[in-house]
């Protein structure tokens, strides 16, 4: 499934794979796919799935998806933190629509969700 939602105003091309679009059929709750990107000692785009209730500015995409954009940050660079990830907080972006993304995709593959996102226009 193919389909364009914006975000700050600029179009978002979302894939969704055959697999995502039964995946998400068959939970009751809407998943939120959460484009980061994130700002620190070098960048990193990723995206985080989350369950719909923690992100009430996401963009619908479909009865069960929604989408969002968050830019992050870390306090500081460094090896000193605690676990695997260094803590984050948004990014405060005062014009966030250039850092939009042009598309996502979202799969589900062996009991897991996995998402790309990308600036430049896909094929």
């Amino acid at each position: 499934m193919d389909t364009t939602i914006h975000i700050d105003d600029r179009p978002v091309r979302v894939h969704l794979s055959d697999r995502a679009a039964q995946a998400l059929a068959d939970r009751d709750k809407t998943l939120v796919a959460e484009m980061e990107l994130y700002f620190s000692c070098l960048i990193r785009k990723r995206v985080v799935f989350r369950d719909g209730s923690t992100a009430e500015d996401a963009a619908p995409v479909t009865d069960g998806l929604a989408v969002r954009f968050r830019p992050v940050m870390t306090r500081h660079c460094g090896l000193d933190y605690e676990g695997d990830e260094p803590p984050i907080t948004d990014f405060p972006i005062v014009k966030e629509a250039p850092f939009v993304p042009k598309w996502l995709t979202v799969d589900y593959r062996a009991g897991e969700w996995t998402g790309e996102f990308g600036y430049r226009a896909a094929g």
